[in-house]
């Protein structure tokens, strides 16, 4: 199943932060290293490297996450070469984290076709995730474009960005590659109706297929500021001077999405329209969504009661205590050792409810 070419290389980001997931997700335990669902225990970064694994050799999947995060990725990716894992001392968003990826790939192979992903997606359909992935890099490859992978929408989501396409309402015939009219953050209700009905509004996976010079050209022509930290990289990188060469280029760097650096700038953003089952899961709401059965609470806790709760997800990491819940319809109650969240589940003013938590005195909780 792996893409043929051995110029093929999978790039994972993993070094967000995942703040909607408190309390399980921390500063010290971002969302990527929380268990996902499935009853196995494996991290959300665990299940997205497996996936690829099975369409790329592990030699050829690199995985960057921060410094701090080192023993804990190594620790949920056994299969991982030490040479494979790319620490930042800082985080400062996905240019950076794309521009560090992309010239590793061309000291290592010039001829380097990358495919970027977070380390935090739901993928439903894997064989037609599979399909899609090795079927945009043949399309891509040999070509100077950026190909993102657009999902075409089943419902009208405000929580997700858009991409839209040059086709009009014709567009959204999967597989067949369309020229990028514009990127589009976060709609509100109204506006995500009118993409949804459109046809030619996909929402961004997040996946991102390019070649690694390609990568390079693009993003030293829209974030000099961020790719001017980088020269010498030809002599540092993959030498016993990487870590320090690293640490300087980062000390100064902006933080950048590739995004708004560089997607919605290019000339040549192109996407490939794609039907198989994704969700960029960002909070208890959307996780609920995922794996709920019809309205029925969905329970991750290694003991509960739960009854007449609607809507509801009851999330606890403590062993050996009992969650017991009735009579609450639509809310999120996660239980960790040392902090305890119940809230409505689809509230957008949770944030507002943990902001204070960038006070010194709950340092501890954050």
């Amino acid at each position: 199943m792996s893409p043929n070419s051995k110029h093929n290389y999978c790039i994972i980001m993993a070094g967000g932060g995942g703040a909607a997931f408190w309390p399980v997700a921390r500063e010290s335990l971002p969302k990527q290293f929380i268990p996902s669902p499935g009853g196995d225990g494996k991290s959300f970064l665990a299940r997205t490297y497996e996936r690829y694994s099975r369409i790329f050799p592990t030699e050829n999947i690199f995985v960057v996450t921060l410094a701090r995060f080192r023993d804990k990725a190594l620790a949920a990716l056994p299969g991982l070469k030490e040479e494979n894992l790319l620490l930042e001392p800082y985080s400062r968003n996905t240019a950076p984290c794309i521009a560090y990826a992309a010239y590793t790939l061309l000291k290592k192979d010039p001829e380097a076709m990358m495919v970027v992903s977070p380390s935090d997606l739901v993928i439903r359909e894997e064989e037609m995730f599979f399909q899609t992935i090795a079927d945009a890099l043949e399309k891509a490859s040999g070509r100077e474009i950026l190909m993102s992978i657009g999902i075409i929408p089943t419902r009208p989501e405000t929580g997700f960005g858009y991409i839209q396409a040059l086709g009009g309402n014709t567009s959204s015939k999967p597989g067949k590659p369309l020229k990028v009219k514009t990127f589009t953050e976060k709609p509100d209700a109204a506006l995500a109706e009118v993409f949804f009905r459109s046809g030619e509004f996909f929402w961004n996976s997040g996946i991102v297929i390019s070649s690694a010079e390609t990568f390079r050209s693009e993003m030293e022509r829209f974030v000099p500021e961020v790719t001017r930290l980088f020269v010498g990289w030809e002599m540092n990188l993959g030498t016993p001077d990487e870590k320090a060469f690293i640490e300087r280029a980062y000390a100064d760097c902006p933080k950048v999405s590739i995004d708004y650096g560089v997607m919605e700038k290019t000339d040549i953003a192109w996407i490939y329209p794609a039907r198989f089952g994704w969700d960029d899961v960002s909070s208890w709401s959307t996780l609920y969504d995922n794996f709920r059965e019809g309205d029925e609470p969905l329970v991750f806790a290694p003991a509960s009661l739960v009854s007449d709760s609607p809507g509801t997800i009851i999330y606890s990491t403590v062993k050996g205590k009992m969650v017991a819940v009735k009579g609450l319809e639509g809310f999120a109650v996660v239980d960790t050792p040392d902090a305890l969240l119940i809230c409505p589940k689809d509230d957008p003013s949770i944030s507002d409810l943990l902001s204070p938590l960038v006070h010194p005195k709950y340092k501890k909780y954050r």
